[in-house]
């Protein structure tokens, strides 16, 4: 099995046919056995994916006209990011690269031809794509003026952040165990990690690691989620006896903390319009042992699943562009475009409106996003609660993030965080 031919194919299915990278390496490692192969071919993909339109643009330089074929442009690519990123010998990128080629003898000779040239003068070609803002950012360049417009002063730090590997974090399960005695377990494993001061569920390790070696994971000890993410059960504060609301609850790490930090609830009640994405929310929830109300629904329409029976806390975690959690899915930059964020803002827009009123009086609502995009979230709620006379904005007093016109917005990379942003509103 020639790798590189595998990951140019994964590349293939993102860049030519829309694919999201999760479900193209899912659909490719069925064939492959090798958990050192799965890890290179991981490696080569989010790779390419993260300095895509670095790669693009110096490709474009030593290529007469642009490559048609999807399959041998991903593997020019894949070559050119071991080159430039990894640690593997110049001579075995080459050949490794070219001879994935072999079934195109055209494109053998064009791709040896393609990364000679660019060890030959990698200098200069480099120096070229400094001066290319798309390329020296390694983002498209609508998405550059609309961070720049909403983050003028950090839009550099979360240019250079989204191109970064993100770091690994657990959430202990507090009803289970002391934080304090899992970073013991994880020391005598050998895992080195340090706790999060401002988030008592959360521990960050050194260096990733594959799960199956997390102690205690198989038993509901801990689950992999980052930091930011966290924060939103402490913010929805649910109490004994309450009835809760996750909206868009799939892949259920939210609702599964909610129930960890809160074990005596009247009911909570997931919601997601994903059949296959409920799935992992009903085994996250059987390996932690938590019950819950799953619902396949849709947000936006809860006639079609509602009891009529309130809720006092609601946690709605909208559909959004995902920008803030780019370093764990580069392929956003490519897929995702510049016209998606009005949908994005309408859709949100709607599910608001339809969930408000299944909030009783007394009760609280806290919205929140991947996002760091304004219009999605501080400019979201502030016309939300223009026209809702019963809802009030709850600041949010936190030693994370930054306060907004409204609610709390974290950037990506703040104190190792994903781009997050948290409202809390409460029903008068």
């Amino acid at each position: 099995m020639n790798t590189r031919l595998v990951a140019a194919r994964v590349l293939s299915r993102v860049l030519q046919d829309g694919q999201s990278l999760t479900a193209a390496l899912d659909n490719a490692f069925l064939a492959v056995e090798s958990g050192k192969d799965r890890a290179f071919i991981q490696a080569l993909c989010y790779g390419v994916c993260r300095q895509y339109h670095r790669l693009d643009y110096i490709l474009s330089q030593l290529l007469d006209k642009p490559l048609k074929d999807a399959d041998v442009k991903a593997l020019a690519l894949v070559g050119l990011y071991q080159l430039k990123y990894m640690r593997v010998k110049p001579h075995a990128a080459v050949s490794e690269t070219v001879l994935a080629a072999r079934k195109k003898p055209w494109a053998k000779s064009l791709i040896n031809a393609v990364l000679r040239t660019y060890l030959r003068e990698q200098e200069g070609l480099e120096h070229k794509a400094d001066k290319f803002q798309v390329a020296a950012l390694s983002h498209p360049d609508w998405l550059i003026k609309q961070i720049e417009r909403d983050w003028p002063e950090q839009a550099l730090n979360i240019f250079l952040e989204n191109n970064l590997q993100p770091p690994m974090v657990l959430r202990v399960n507090l009803a289970k165990v002391s934080r304090e005695h899992y970073l013991q377990l994880l020391t005598g494993q050998g895992i080195e990690a340090e706790t999060i001061s401002f988030c008592p569920s959360a521990i960050r390790l050194d260096k990733p690691v594959p799960v199956d070696m997390l102690p205690g994971f198989a038993d509901g000890l801990v689950s992999v989620q980052d930091t930011a993410a966290q924060l939103a059960a402490g913010l929805l504060d649910a109490q004994p006896g309450q009835r809760v609301l996750d909206v868009c609850a799939a892949p259920g790490g939210k609702a599964a903390h909610i129930l960890e930090s809160q074990p005596q609830l009247k009911e909570l009640v997931a919601v997601d319009i994903d059949e296959s994405r409920m799935q992992r929310v009903g085994e996250n929830c059987q390996r932690l042992k938590l019950q819950a109300t799953l619902v396949v629904g849709d947000a936006a329409n809860p006639s079609g699943w509602w009891d009529g029976k309130r809720f006092d806390r609601i946690l709605l975690d909208a559909p959004c562009s995902a920008l803030g959690v780019i370093r764990r899915h580069p392929d956003i930059k490519l897929l995702r475009r510049a016209e998606d964020i009005q949908q994005l803002q309408a859709l949100q827009q709607t599910i608001l409106k339809a969930v408000w009123p299944l909030l009783a009086p007394g009760g609280l609502m806290v919205y929140a996003t991947c996002s760091i995009l304004k219009q999605e979230n501080e400019l979201q709620v502030k016309a939300f609660l223009a026209e809702h006379s019963d809802a009030v904005e709850l600041p949010i007093n936190a030693g994370w993030g930054a306060a907004g016109a409204c609610g709390r917005q974290i950037l990506t990379g703040e104190s190792a965080m994903d781009g997050f942003y948290y409202a809390r509103i409460s029903k008068q």
